[in-house]
């Protein structure tokens, strides 16, 4: 791994899928004066074409790159295995050519295979992803209306959000930051998904700077040895 010291403000790549609004939670919270969150965001890549994000991103005068898995499908025609080595080893690849300190999943709808998260390792490159699910539970996506369902069903009285490391198995990387949410009875879900997002808009910061902090003591750490 690099034991390279961040850059004096570290630069952060974004990779979303959909509407971006966490993704704004972080262009909001590094653009304030004075900034709530110490860094720089230097990239965005979407795997959606039509991801709001990205207009997100051209607004804030954010370079985009759009990477979709459906040409590689068509390279590697019934090997659907082979398709996602290969798109995943050119997202490590266009990912590290931005030389971020950090890589956030920020509504990123695809799953890491270890052709994406070994380069990335070995670089020394810090990846953290936000789910609204506590830990543990709902992994993967839906986890929202799963999350509604088993209320209704009486088989859970909350639910929440996290902000973890990604590692080779969805949503299981050790937690940055946890926060409850509470279920209201009688409530819809859209409701629900709306206070969920309130939420993580807050501690998808909190997670990002809490995460550059421990980057800095660990490669401070790895520079005294």
């Amino acid at each position: 791994m690099a034991t390279s010291t961040l850059a004096a403000t570290p630069r952060l790549l974004v990779l979303i899928s959909g509407n971006g609004s966490n993704l704004q939670a972080l262009i909001s919270a590094t653009t304030s004066s004075p900034p709530t969150l110490p860094a720089r965001i230097i990239h965005v890549i979407s795997n959606k074409k039509a991801a709001f994000g990205l207009t997100r991103a051209a607004n804030a005068n954010i370079p985009t790159t759009y990477h979709n898995l459906v040409p590689y499908k068509k390279q590697h025609a019934g090997d659907i295995a082979a398709a996602r080595r290969a798109y995943d080893a050119e997202l490590a690849r266009l990912i590290l050519e931005q030389k971020p300190d950090m890589v956030v999943c920020a509504g990123w709808m695809h799953i890491f295979s270890d052709a994406a998260l070994q380069p990335l390792v070995e670089a020394g490159v810090g990846i953290i992803n936000l789910h609204p699910a506590l830990p543990g539970q709902f992994d993967g996506a839906g986890a929202i209306e799963r999350a509604y369902e088993a209320f209704q069903k009486g088989e859970i009285g909350g639910t929440g959000i996290m902000v973890h490391w990604v590692i080779g198995e969805v949503d299981r990387g050790e937690p940055i930051v946890v926060r409850e949410v509470e279920m209201v009875e009688g409530e819809g879900l859209a409701e629900l998904e709306e206070r969920i997002h309130k939420v993580e808009h807050v501690e998808i910061v909190n997670g990002t700077r809490m995460a550059l902090e421990r980057l800095v003591r660990e490669r401070e750490a790895a520079g005294r040895t």
